[in-house]
């Protein structure tokens, strides 16, 4: 049986949200690719991470039904569970590229490129309740990030996650590759209230990169 740990990313302040991950740290354990995307599928998360080499913090992500070069809520979960075990990475390596990692307090930071997101649409709503009532999922086919403003001012947008691509993940709790994305857009930090309460807080860099955010917790005994 390969030892799993389940986490919940990007909850929100209250510890409420947060999307499950599961993260396998003995990589080696399961080698083939096929294996690693069954054992996502078995799950049912919208992505399970593996660690397969701990101290360069190489990684690789596969979702129910495929693999990643990237995502954030993965990177960010992983990130906090090896600072929780006492090996904070400074850096992680997934199939895309080198991602620097950073904490302040109680949130984790990683740094990445919007370019590394896989093709997704991000599209633009009147209003947070507009967002609120879309069907889930919403009619159309391909990875559907549907937004709104909850206070244009402060940088709050209200959003939601629709992956579309046909396997058991209807929507997608809180996803850091579309916030990142969606921060690239608008060229601006955003405070992304996404799904049934989570949050992800994004930053941007001069030199182009985006950096995603948030709180983690364990959700396994």
């Amino acid at each position: 049986m390969t030892e799993l740990d389940v986490l919940r990313v990007f909850c929100g302040p209250d510890g409420a949200g947060g999307n499950a991950l599961g993260v396998v740290r003995d990589g080696a354990a399961l080698p083939g690719a096929a294996e690693r995307t069954a054992l996502a599928a078995e799950l049912g998360f919208s992505e399970t991470v593996f660690l397969d080499d701990a101290a360069r913090g190489t990684v690789d992500i596969h979702t129910p039904s495929g693999r990643l070069p990237f995502a954030g809520h993965p990177l960010v979960g992983l990130a906090w569970l090896l600072r929780s075990l006492g090996r904070p990475p400074r850096t992680l390596r997934p199939a895309a590229g080198e991602v620097e990692v950073r904490f302040e307090g109680g949130l984790t930071w990683v740094c990445g490129r919007p370019e590394w997101v896989t093709a997704r649409t991000t599209r633009q709503h009147a209003s947070a309740a507009e967002v609120d009532a879309l069907p889930a999922p919403p009619p159309g086919e391909g990875w559907l990030y549907a937004w709104a403003w909850q206070d244009e001012a402060a940088g709050v947008v209200r959003a939601r996650a629709f992956p579309r691509r046909g396997d058991s993940v209807v929507e997608d709790e809180a996803t850091g590759a579309a916030a990142m994305l969606l921060t690239h857009e608008r060229g601006r930090p955003l405070d992304i209230r996404q799904g049934a309460g989570s949050q992800i807080l994004t930053r941007t860099y001069p030199d182009g990169t985006i950096a995603v955010g948030g709180r983690v917790r364990l959700d396994t005994p």
